[in-house]
């Protein structure tokens, strides 16, 4: 038995590669990565599969004269293609079978697997890491073999193409027609998603370069990304209201669920018999109110036997306003705030409730995101814990103004505007100044800013195709996705310190083909060894 090692070795060194497998192996692991699995796995298996498993030398040999960029670049679209599936795959099981548990399954027609959503988003994802590697070493070496002076002829006889094709942004924007491949995946939010949020990365990384190159270096101290805060604030409470089909679901839900002073909930002890509006018919009542250019409230308590007290169309918030203070002349302020006659102390108690809930709800989610920099926080821990106090101080302020000035500002228009003064409009510009309190985190608010412009583009979107401003172009969000591509892909040729995430630049690095490199350290590395 101790010779069978050396003379099963030597035949399966000596015996010719099969060319099929030899393919199989080149396209699926790497040789580095062949030598560990047959140091590993194969040694341990048993004689049959030894004699069948070519040596790592003979491997080796085999591909040694073979350019592997190609190989590699399969290789590295099929594993991001197989942890796509898988991933998506887990999430089904965990929404279907964990989060949905105890509720009725929805029931989906079978079809073929090759034609599921997750097959398609998993193969989609994986084509454009292949076409940009491939699309990338293409124009690279275009780019160079026009360059020689072989190829002087053509360039005299094609001045414009071959400027095109040897400026020093070829390879990045030819590359970036990979993203087409974006195409295959099905038609859904989440394609319209991932364009947008490509497309204000590559607008934030753009203007970083700008900024770099000293083109804003006469800003007023006060300009910054903040100012994207009043007009998206705006919008966003514009759509909340009357197109709330077009509103992202979780903002709205955030919101009615932390304006309890302005959101009047079921009392505890009000009959179950009795019909009480819910949050989205508060909303919807609000929004009508508009249209009807806010008539004067007719308080029941004073008036018993008026005729009416409500207009058809809003009958539905009877049950808050019938009990309203009988003071309020405004009908916005008696669905509002019904128990409390003066605006202003419903804006300050508003905050004098919201503080302490936000405050408490920030302090997790900065202390979570904390973690990762425990070693500066022991190293420190006064400095740490202040900047940390200081951040939660900043949201929670940020976040409880622009609510609270969003809805209190009706009650401002209410007092100072006519009737029929932009009925529907100023509530834009109630969450315009809702939108001002940014300015507090004008100074490290900046994804936070960009998160909440992003919905903003989404919604503006779906509403101007509702109500007919534009048309929805067919794969319009694929070529949005291309254009933004070519953006981010010249921004981080020119400039890769502008490009501010480490995880994006290492991400980019692979669909280049570089590998889970960072340029900007290779480029200000190279820089310190020249001098």
């Amino acid at each position: 038995m101790a010779d069978n090692g050396p003379e099963v070795s030597s035949r399966a060194g000596s015996a010719k590669m099969d060319p099929v497998l030899r393919n199989a192996i080149r396209y699926t692991i790497s040789a580095k990565e062949y030598r560990t699995l047959h140091d590993y796995l194969v040694k341990q298996s048993p004689t049959i599969v030894r004699n069948r498993a070519p040596l790592p030398s003979r491997y080796d040999a085999a591909i040694k004269n073979k350019d592997d960029y190609n190989a590699a670049a399969i290789r590295a679209s099929l594993r991001v293609f197989l942890a796509a599936q898988s991933g998506l795959k887990l999430w089904d099981i965990i929404t279907e079978q964990i989060l949905r548990r105890g509720k009725p399954t929805r029931m989906t027609a079978k079809s073929s697997p090759f034609k599921s959503p997750n097959f398609r988003l998993s193969i989609s994802i994986s084509l454009i890491l292949l076409l940009h590697r491939v699309l990338h070493r293409f124009f690279t070496r275009l780019r160079v073999n026009l360059l020689t002076k072989d190829a002087a002829p053509f360039r005299r006889r094609n001045p414009r193409i071959s400027k095109a094709l040897t400026a020093r942004l070829a390879p990045a924007i030819g590359s970036s027609l990979a993203g087409f491949a974006l195409g295959v995946s099905p038609g859904d939010q989440f394609r319209i998603t991932v364009a947008i949020y490509l497309a204000t990365r590559a607008a934030e990384f753009a203007y970083n370069s700008l900024e770099d190159d000293g083109w804003f270096k006469n800003r007023p101290w006060w300009f910054g990304s903040w100012l994207l805060m009043p007009p998206v604030f705006g919008q966003l409470l514009h759509a909340f209201l009357f197109d709330r089909d077009c509103f992202p679901t979780s903002y709205g839900n955030f919101i009615l669920k932390n304006t309890p002073n302005y959101i009047q909930k079921r009392p505890p002890g009000y009959p179950a018999q009795l019909a009480w509006p819910t949050n989205d018919g508060i909303v919807d009542g609000l929004a009508e109110i508009s249209r009807l250019n806010y008539p004067a409230f007719v308080s029941p308590i004073l008036f018993p036997s008026a005729s009416q007290i409500l207009p058809p169309s809003i009958s539905q918030i009877s049950p808050i306003t019938s009990s309203a203070h009988p003071s309020i002349h405004a009908l916005t302020c008696a669905l509002l705030h019904p128990h409390e006659p003066s605006c202003m102390r419903t804006y300050v108690t508003f905050f004098l409730g919201a503080v302490p809930m936000f405050a408490k709800f920030f302090a997790l989610i900065f202390g979570l995101f904390s973690l990762p920099r425990y070693k500066l926080l022991l190293k420190d821990p006064v400095k740490e814990m202040d900047q940390l106090a200081k951040n939660v101080l900043r949201m929670t302020i940020f976040v409880s103004g622009a609510i609270g000035t969003s809805w209190g500002s009706i009650c401002l228009f209410q007092y100072f505007l006519p009737r029929t003064f932009l009925p529907t409009q100023r509530w834009f510009w109630g969450g315009f100044l809702g939108g001002l309190w940014g300015f507090l985190e004008r100074k490290r608010g900046r994804s936070q800013f960009l998160y909440s412009t992003r919905a903003s583009i989404d919604s503006l979107w779906k509403v101007g195709v509702k109500r007919g401003w534009w048309k929805s172009g067919k794969n319009g969000d694929v070529w949005v996705f291309v254009a933004s591509l070519m953006l981010l892909n010249a921004v981080y040729e020119v400039n890769p310190n502008a490009v501010t995430s480490g995880v994006l630049r290492k991400s980019l690095g692979m669909l280049r083909g570089e590998g889970w490199v960072d340029r900007a350290k290779v480029v200000k590395n190279e820089g310190v060894k020249e001098e």
